[in-house]
């Protein structure tokens, strides 16, 4: 005996307040998930709205224009035949809701508000919505007078519900309440529901999946049933990238999975299941019928009177459920190459740019934004080799190209879309010219070379005339100010230079109907957290594509590159000594960031992940690291190093107020007042922590340590 039915979930690249093309992508979903036979379909978590919408959710108008969306989803004939999952924000007894719809044939369901709130990290969600409070508890919604004309209903069932049809029991969740402890499919699955649907908004960060994939995978292990997983993907207008990844899977098995990233707006994924699998895998587990019948979760029952799975399909031998799956990741510079590359596309195509400007250096950094941009193309021509006639659309949009033209190679959209520039000085080697030079020829980007000495003097000529002094570098005897303003003018100067070019290149081309380009920012993670670069200089952009990626996967994503993307010269990019070239260069001296900074890129990733994600503070991270990094380091080395991150974090957190907005790939990135919400202004020395250090210090030499006077809390 089976029990066949076809089930739909889907990745859609929704936009932040773009009511029609949101609705446009949801029908668009809806039809191919009919077309190929799926009776349920669910979508993303605010789906009509974009979830990035922050405080425009405080907005009433968001709520009117959803409703009016809504309106005309439910009375196209075309969405009828099928159950709807669709998730918008509702407003109920005027409290603000997150909500998933669930219609059928034009009729509206239910409502379901979510009950748990994704509220730290990236998410802010109890700043706009409400969590409904009452589990299984179900009130009456009056639905808006618009809505009333086109189904004829006034109230519908608002709360903890689930659907019941003929044949099944169908039970939603919502994005966050998956990762809580008691999650609701539990008691939905206890209670009898057999196919559960999440909806979600879930962002990519590196080596991430895999978290939320076992989650499904172990939910419907331990309870049993069928769960369809779906995911907004792209850039809806802010720093996160939604990962995609649509899933279906029973028992514990996936059967079906979508694409993590990818430039297609649209993507339903199908599978076709066996709910007597269910049955018989919940019947065979005794302690689950134990716990069920003791279960005081009783969902109220919306009854549907339809079959979800007809007798035509259940017994026909054309149909079979879906095979098992093995679930797919990508590598961590896999990430990096697709992710940032979608990110950097969906913002393109969006601002309706003319493309991009990179000041390129020769260094890792601005290499692996370059190559992230040339990842980019390699993505898009692909999809237009595939017959995607919205990418090739945008892309001759952003090309300024006719309706003829068509993209051969990344390099010719690139010689289109990209600019790259190396700004030389005298302090310049002649190994990063060449660099930028050969890597810009690889990738196809217009490429401009010039020396800004002329630039550079001019400016300290002008300060001598006014001054009376002239500043000169350490190496020739100046002082550690006179040093420190020098590099700083250089690297200033580069950001009204990218500046100028990035509006004025397009136009020097003789580009039509050309606006500006996009300058894009190349400093790292690990740079950004500690500081290590000059507020207003080339690292100040419109937007950072690696600002949330540390220098160690950098490195990696580049040797991958260099294999993947036949490009070799990346080798020499990674074999290169990491220097800002900001000071004069002789035989006995060549500028390190490393040395610069004390400290090494591998040791600053580990600083930024104790400090953000396990919420070390400066005595904290010492214990950990004592432990760690002994007996490679000394304790009092180990003390050095952790007292000289937190003095350099702290004076550096100005900075960071002022950062070019960057992909979010690590959850240690130090983007202000987004993300890492901590005051700008704090005593660099932390007096009293160095004290705790010192101590402990003193203990491991078997010197006398003395007391505090307070004691330590332990």
């Amino acid at each position: 005996m089976s029990h066949l039915i076809t089930l739909a979930t889907c990745n859609l690249n929704q936009w932040a307040l773009d009511f029609e093309g949101n609705r446009d992508r949801i029908l668009e979903s809806i039809k191919v998930a009919k077309e190929k036979g799926a009776r349920l379909r669910v979508g993303p978590e605010l789906e009509i709205t974009g979830y990035g919408c922050l405080d425009h959710f405080l907005e009433n108008d968001l709520y009117l224009h959803s409703w009016e969306m809504y309106a005309q989803i439910l009375r196209n004939p075309e969405t009828h035949g099928i159950l709807l999952d669709i998730g918008m924000p509702v407003l109920h007894r005027d409290v603000r809701y997150n909500c998933r719809l669930l219609s059928f044939d034009g009729q509206i369901l239910f409502i379901r508000p979510k009950i748990w709130l994704a509220n730290d990290g990236n998410y802010r969600e109890m700043r706009f919505f409400t969590p409904w409070m009452k589990p299984a508890a179900v009130e009456e919604f009056l639905l808006p007078p618009l809505i009333q004309k086109i189904t004829g209903q006034k109230f519908v069932p608002f709360g903890d519900a689930v659907i019941s049809t003929l044949d099944t029991c169908i039970g939603a969740e919502t994005c966050e309440e998956l990762f809580t402890p008691q999650s609701p499919h539990i008691s939905m699955s206890l209670d009898g529901v057999e196919i559960i649907t999440n909806s979600s908004g879930s962002h990519h960060e590196l080596r991430k999946l895999d978290k939320r994939l076992d989650l499904i995978a172990s939910a419907t292990s331990r309870c049993g049933g069928v769960y369809l997983y779906a995911n907004q993907r792209g850039c809806d207008g802010d720093r996160l990238y939604y990962d995609g990844c649509a899933l279906i899977a029973i028992n514990g098995k996936v059967v079906a999975q979508g694409s993590q990233f990818g430039l297609k707006d649209v993507e339903v994924v199908t599978a076709t299941v066996d709910l007597e699998e269910v049955r018989s895998y919940r019947a065979s587990v005794m302690s689950r019928g134990l716990q069920a019948s003791l279960s005081d979760v009783k969902y109220k029952r919306i009854d549907v009177p339809v079959e979800l799975a007809p007798m035509s399909s259940r017994f026909n031998p054309k149909i079979s459920p879906s095979k098992a799956r093995t679930i797919f990741y990508h590598a961590p510079e896999e990430e990096i190459a697709l992710g940032p590359a979608c990110w950097l596309w969906d913002y393109l195509r969006r601002c309706n740019g003319t493309g991009y400007f990179l000041p390129l250096s020769g260094g890792i950094d601005s290499c692996a934004t370059a190559v992230i941009v040339h990842s980019m193309c390699r993505l898009v021509v692909q999809e237009v080799s595939e017959g995607n006639s919205q990418v090739l659309s945008d892309a001759r949009k952003i090309a300024r190209m006719d309706d003829e033209w068509i993209p051969s190679s990344p390099q010719e959209l690139a010689s289109k879309i990209f600019h790259t520039c190396f700004m030389g000085t005298e302090n310049s080697s002649k190994d990063t010219r060449s660099r930028s030079r050969e890597l810009s020829k690889c990738i196809g980007s217009y490429h401009v070379d010039l020396n800004m000495d002329s630039l550079v003097s001019a400016v300290v000529n002008l300060f001598e005339v006014a001054t009376g002094k002239r500043p000169i570098f350490k190496i020739f005897g100046g002082s550690q100010i006179e040093n420190l303003a020098l590099q700083n003018i250089q690297a200033r100067l580069r950001m009204v230079l990218a500046y100028l070019f990035a509006q004025l290149l397009p136009w020097v081309r003789g580009i039509p109907n050309s606006g500006g380009l996009l300058v894009l920012g190349s400093a790292n993670v690990d740079e950004c957290l500690r500081g290590y670069l000059t507020k207003y200089d080339c690292s100040s952009a419109d937007i950072n594509p690696i600002g949330g990626i540390s220098k160690t996967d950098l490195k990696k994503f580049i040797a991958y590159a260099s294999e993947t993307f036949d490009m070799p010269i990346l080798e020499d990019f990674l074999t290169a000594t990491p220097t800002a070239e900001l000071e004069p260069i002789t035989k006995d001296y060549v500028q390190s960031d490393e040395i610069d900074m004390g400290m090494t890129y591998e040791e600053l990733s580990k600083f930024g992940y104790l400090r953000k994600v396990e919420k070390c503070g400066p005595f904290s991270m010492f214990l950990k690291l004592l432990h760690d990094w002994t007996p490679r380091l000394t304790p009092a080395q180990v003390a050095e190093k952790v007292k000289k991150f937190f003095f350099f974090y702290a004076i550096n957190r100005h900075k960071q107020t002022v950062l070019t907005p960057s992909y979010h790939a690590e959850n240690y990135s130090p983007d202000d007042n987004r993300f890492d919400l901590r005051p700008f202004l704090i005593n660099p020395r932390f007096t009293w922590a160095s004290k705790k250090i010192d101590q402990v210090v003193a203990q491991c030499e078997g010197k006398d340590a003395g007391e505090l006077d307070i004691m330590s809390i332990d």
